[in-house]
Parts: structure tokens; sequence; C-alpha cells
């Protein structure tokens, strides 16, 4: 049995259907704190249980019978929650179950020093895998370039992208990383530890992205550099929480450092195809 966690979002979700092109439904599993969500995975004969990090007999049933288990990483930590916390209990639990190989959604910012505090999360979980006794392998995914319209939803619309200095991001699509994901997990390839960095072959500052989205729109979208404590202000009176905050803060001082930067050729050569571009991202987007 194949388990993906967290398949009532966005990544999981892909993951199950990307999954399905490799193996039958009958041997996927899927791990959710909310079943209803995925009803109709069950109607189409994926395994369906109730299973949340915080809540170790959940897990232990959810993931019966696994052979390889994909942790989609916490978001805990957007609420004020421990994802490291859960994060270890997790690995116990797929531990004591008896599964053969672990991944989990890293990015390419993980590194006890990042800047960015999901990077830091990220390096910490590592850390926990590799001392677990168990095969793993972390995917090192790029930023989601759903993450980049989202941050910059309210720019695309007034026309001008506003932050702080940045620097170059290699921008990645979910749909590219489910695909090589579940093909991970079905054991077409096998990558033990860390993958290289899985990108797409461009890294775009948003200089570049407010260029691009402009041609994808027939519009003019501009670039507007503030500091970050004008960021940072301008954020509070709009009751962004302070965990939220931080990790805009550490986006952009990462950026700055390159952490987001690097592109391999890993994520083409598991395609067996080009990367989805941002061009194209905008020309979905706009079209």
């Amino acid at each position: 049995m194949l388990i993906v966690t967290g398949a009532s979002g966005k990544l999981g979700r892909m993951v199950v259907e990307a999954l399905m092109h490799h193996v039958p439904a009958e041997r996927i599993g899927v791990s959710v704190r909310a079943p209803a969500k995925v009803a109709d995975l069950a109607d189409r004969g994926v395994r369906v249980r109730r299973g949340d990090y915080s809540e170790p007999d959940s897990l232990h049933h959810a993931w019966k019978g696994a052979e390889r288990i994909l942790l989609v990483s916490s978001n805990a930590a957007a609420t004020g929650g421990d994802p490291l916390k859960q994060h270890e209990t997790a690995i116990a639990v797929a531990k004591e179950v008896g599964v053969q190989r672990l991944f989990y959604t890293s990015q390419i910012s993980s590194s006890p020093d990042s800047q960015f505090p999901p990077g830091r999360d990220h390096a910490a979980t590592e850390k926990m895998l590799a001392s677990a006794g168990i095969a793993w392998t972390s995917l090192r995914h790029g930023f989601y370039a759903d993450s980049m319209l989202a941050m910059n939803e309210k720019g695309f619309e007034s026309g001008v992208l506003t932050g702080p200095e940045d620097g170059k991001v290699a921008w990645t699509t979910h749909q590219d990383l489910a695909a090589v994901d579940a093909l991970l997990l079905a054991g077409r390839e096998i990558i033990d530890g860390p993958t290289p960095p899985l990108t797409g072959n461009e890294a775009l500052d948003l200089t570049d992205l407010a260029h691009l989205a402009g041609e994808a729109s027939g519009r003019t979208i501009g670039r507007c550099f503030v500091s970050e404590e004008t960021m940072v202000e301008n954020a509070k009176r709009a009751g962004v929480p302070a965990p939220a905050m931080e990790v805009m803060v550490g986006y952009y001082r990462a950026a700055r450092a390159g952490e987001f930067a690097t592109l391999d050729p890993t994520l083409q050569k598991l395609l067996g195809r080009q990367p989805v571009a941002v061009r194209d991202v905008f020309e979905r987007m706009f079209g």
C-alpha cells in the first residue's frame, strides 16, 4: 500500500491522481484529517482513512499495511502550531507500522541556517529522517509557482509588484512536482536522502515576473521597491498574523541570499519533458 498524506490539499491530491498512472487504485491509500473531502477517491477504489499528525492512533489505523508513505509537510506553523512535533510523531508511527521508505516534501531552502523559517523546519525534519533507521527520500521542491501568484495577487491586479529587494527564484509548478513525487513514491526511480533540487528551468525575480505578466496580460505591470520596514508596517496595518509576517520577511531575505535560485536538471530528467515555464503559468492565468 502506498500512502499519501494531505490528499485533500492541492499537492497531495495531484500526487494521488498522478500515482494512478503507475499503480492500481487499490494499492493507494490516503490519510486525511477530513475524509469527507476526498470521498470521490473512495468511489474510485482508493483506501480513504482519517489520519492526523497530532493523533498517533489515527495514523496507526490510516497507515496500516503501508509499504511507502508520502509525508506532506505540516502547515501547523501558520496557526502557531509546532510542525516539527507533528513530523516527529509521523516518523515514529511510520517506523512502528514497518514502512519500507518514507518520502517527505521538503524545499530547496532546506538548511539549519536558512533565512526562510520553513527552510529551517525542513532541515530539522530531514535530520529526524536521517536518524530514524529507515530508508527515506526528502523531496527538495522548487518554490511553488502558485505561491508566487498568491503572494503577488494584489500586485497583478493593481499593475505594480511591490516589495523589498528580492532575488532569483526557481518557480516550479505543483503539476510537475506531483508527477515526480508520484513517480518516486511508485518506485520507478530511487533516490536516497535529499533529492537534488527539483526545479523548473528558469530563475526569476519580481522584475522578471512583472515583465512576463505584462506580456501575458497585455497590460503594463511595474515593479516598485520598498524597504523591509515599510513592508512590515503595511502588513501590520492589513492585519497579517505574526507567523505569516515572519515567513514573508524571511522570503525576501532568503531570496536575496540566493536560497531559491538553484537550477538543476533532475526534474526535467524524471519528467521526460521540459518543466512548465512561468510564461505558461501566466498565459493560463491571463488567457
